[in-house]
């Protein structure tokens, strides 16, 4: 079977991220740094052997992951049907986590890396490529706005992505132009949880609209018992 492009470059990047930890290891200090806090500063280490490996074994773990999704998606809910764009989300996703690991490998062998800029930055970024194909989603259970209404309505679906596309991209602009300016954890975690919440919200509001309250009577106080 023929590999696309999108899975050539990934797998690609995987291997790269092997080759960079293999290349850098006897360089590497026996404890190396994974984790900063929001001001940039290491507060978590991973020593070795499992530390240069850590985040090329998760981007193998992602690969795979969205290599069978594909494959495993329940019919009516095919990830096939929009194919391309979710090649394009995984390459996006393995190329963020590749950016990291080569930051974190630098780090390690003592060149300064600016990770409370950066990582925010990327992240940003990452948020507008899936806002920007968000609108593209076909119903699926793996990606997108999976909340009991969008996945009862395809109106529903279609109009709540259209929303989340515009809110993912304008979150990820605050996002990375944040990073970039050192604007710290707060306008972060709040451009994306607006992000998040607002198409939930939408969903559920737009579904009473359009479809109404079919619910029958229940046995409640509401409802009428024959004498």
């Amino acid at each position: 079977m023929k590999m696309s492009r999108a899975n050539v470059l990934s797998l690609g990047l995987v291997i790269a991220a092997f080759a960079m930890a293999f290349i850098l290891y006897g360089r590497l200090p026996e404890s190396i740094p994974t984790h900063w806090n929001a001001e940039g500063v290491v507060n978590g280490h991973t020593p070795k052997p499992w530390g240069p490996f850590v985040l090329p074994l998760l981007m193998v773990a992602v690969y795979l992951f969205l290599v069978a999704v594909p494959r495993i998606s329940p019919r009516d809910f095919r990830v096939t049907r929009f194919q391309g764009v979710f090649e394009g989300i995984q390459l996006a996703s393995v190329a963020f986590l590749f950016l990291i690991n080569a930051m974190v490998l630098l780090s390690g062998i003592g060149i300064p890396m600016p990770m409370a800029r950066v990582t925010p930055a990327a992240t940003g970024l990452l948020l507008m490529i899936f806002g920007n194909f968000m609108g593209k989603f076909t119903k699926n259970f793996f990606c997108g706005i999976r909340t009991p209404w969008t996945l009862a309505s395809d109106e529903v679906w279609l109009r709540t992505h259209r929303l989340g596309g515009r809110l993912f991209v304008l979150a990820g602009a605050i996002v990375l132009v944040s990073g970039l300016l050192g604007g710290g954890p707060v306008p972060v975690i709040a451009a994306i949880s607006i992000a998040a919440v607002t198409p939930v919200v939408y969903s559920y509001i737009l579904y009473r609209r359009l479809e109404g309250d079919h619910r029958g009577p229940t046995d409640g106080a509401g409802s009428h018992r024959s004498a």
